[in-house]
């Protein structure tokens, strides 16, 4: 793990003073993650348990039946939370007619969102998303009921406990909380919204994909509620084949956006100290399966996705039936709701960390044939330091670091944590930059953060191609960095 240098911030940035139904400033991570509720979670899963089945393709116009419902519901809940925080929600209903191989006919396909505005940097976006879709063994049966209490029951409560616990702040960035539809007919939901927010210049710098996040026992009898597993992509999916060129003559696959990402959530989850660690799992998805993160991956977003430590392949895509005495079918009964409360903390306190940190930088390093290396990137909005961080090429997490207070204009003198040698800060009038003495750059991947004035620090951005948190085609062209 890296080590954390700036201490976590006790407050977050409020509302002014004169906003109608202002909000007390937040308190620690620990103490907002305590809030999340194991009763409310349990009680979203029961009633999206009892439409009956949430398949994309259900019935849409009967009240208690079918995905039409379904969504309505879920929109309640979200204008609900709304209400309680004096109307600080935006709920939109992003849409397509989609027709595919498992939907033969032109249907809609249509997600929940609820936005909450930052304060000062809304355009940069973090966004949570379930699937509210479930399905049986046929996923072309529409009107079997399909229960869907953990794939994706679990997801969506932690979406709706997340507006619910968060809309009572104010981050400096937004927030989307997303119910999204379609996940099991091909990723489409996601897809739309991904869509969405390419469409709105929104800078997404996270998604947290939560798919099967509610059980803790196989069909084996392997437990464990000790463990989330995170899925993060190496090679970033926006890219080029420059980008790749790149990335094999200086490094990168085990650096993209989503895997510090990645890192930056097993750290928090060290910090809030619930009882739950992160497995990081260094690959896309499971192996030869997909989720709803993928098509934010596609247009460059970072993404991530959450899932049980051990899966129960009986109670995911099933028939409701029981044979040989074993029981099939994706029902409430086999949920652990105190294991989804761990889940959904640690969702909660990552994307408020993310929200009130500043963005990660844009770092890019020099060295070759050089016994120093030099790091500079763009001054970051909101920072008011930079932590520098680097790591054998081998290494796993980082493993030195330093701190820099933003200095623009000026040269520095500065020494190293531990018995690293001394080296140099430097800055411009809209660059930050380090000089590394004796460090050589081909020993090492490098990294450098962003923390802001109440210390909250961002994920790291690693100085390789196709590092920055930003998609990578992005026009006019670029050069590999």
């Amino acid at each position: 793990m890296r080590k954390q240098l700036a201490p976590i911030a006790a407050l977050f940035l409020a509302i002014p003073a004169a906003a109608q139904n202002a909000p007390p400033p937040a308190p620690s991570l620990r103490e907002i993650v305590d809030q999340v509720s194991q009763e409310r979670l349990h009680a979203t899963v029961e009633r999206l348990v009892a439409f009956g089945t949430r398949h994309t393709l259900s019935v849409r116009d009967n009240p208690t039946r079918g995905i039409g419902a379904a969504l309505n519901w879920a929109e309640s809940e979200f204008r609900r939370h709304s209400q309680a925080c004096g109307g600080c929600l935006e709920i939109v209903r992003p849409s397509d007619t989609v027709t595919n191989a498992r939907i033969p006919t032109p249907s809609l396909v249509e997600d929940v969102v609820a936005i909450q505005r930052g304060t000062t940097d809304p355009t940069r976006v973090i966004v949570i998303t379930g699937h509210i879709d479930s399905r049986v063994t046929d996923v072309m049966n529409t009107t079997a009921d399909a229960p869907g209490a953990n794939d994706d029951g679990s997801g969506t409560a932690a979406v709706l406990e997340a507006a619910r616990v968060l809309s009572r702040y104010r981050f400096p960035a937004t927030i989307v909380y997303a119910a999204v539809t379609g996940e099991e007919q091909g990723l489409n939901g996601s897809t739309i919204l991904a869509q969405y927010a390419k469409d709105h210049h929104w800078r997404v710098e996270a998604d947290f994909n939560n798919d099967i996040i509610g059980n803790s026992c196989g069909a084996d009898g392997v437990c464990d509620d000790s463990h989330v597993r995170v899925l993060s992509e190496g090679v970033r999916a926006d890219a080029t084949p420059e980008l790749i060129a790149a990335q094999r003559s200086r490094g990168g696959f085990n650096d993209s956006p989503s895997r510090n990402l990645s890192r930056f959530v097993a750290d928090i989850a060290d910090e809030i100290a619930v009882g739950l660690d992160v497995r990081q799992i260094w690959r896309t998805d499971r192996f030869g399966r997909g989720g709803d993160h993928i098509p934010f991956q596609r247009l460059g977003y970072p993404a991530i996705r959450f899932s049980v430590a051990v899966e129960n392949y009986n109670w995911q895509h099933q028939d409701l039936r029981t044979e040989n005495g074993i029981a099939y079918g994706d029902t409430i009964d086999h949920m652990d709701f105190a294991y989804l409360r761990k889940v959904t903390q640690l969702n909660i306190a990552a994307i408020a960390a993310l929200a009130r940190a500043p963005m990660p930088p844009e770092p890019v390093v020099e060295g070759a044939v050089s016994t120093d290396t030099t790091l500079t990137w763009p001054i970051v909005p909101g920072a008011v330091d930079y932590i520098v961080r680097w790591r054998r090429t081998d290494a796993s997490n980082w493993e030195q670091s330093t701190r820099h207070s933003q200095t623009p204009g000026q040269i520095m003198a500065t020494s190293w944590i531990g018995n690293t040698p001394s080296g140099q800060l430097i800055g411009g009038t809209s660059d930050m930059g380090v000089i590394l003495h004796h460090i050589r750059v081909d020993d090492w991947v490098f990294g450098v953060s962003a923390v802001a004035a109440d210390g909250s620090e961002s994920p790291v951005a690693s100085a390789v191609p196709g590092g920055a948190f930003e998609p990578w085609v992005n026009p006019p062209a670029r050069q590999p960095r």
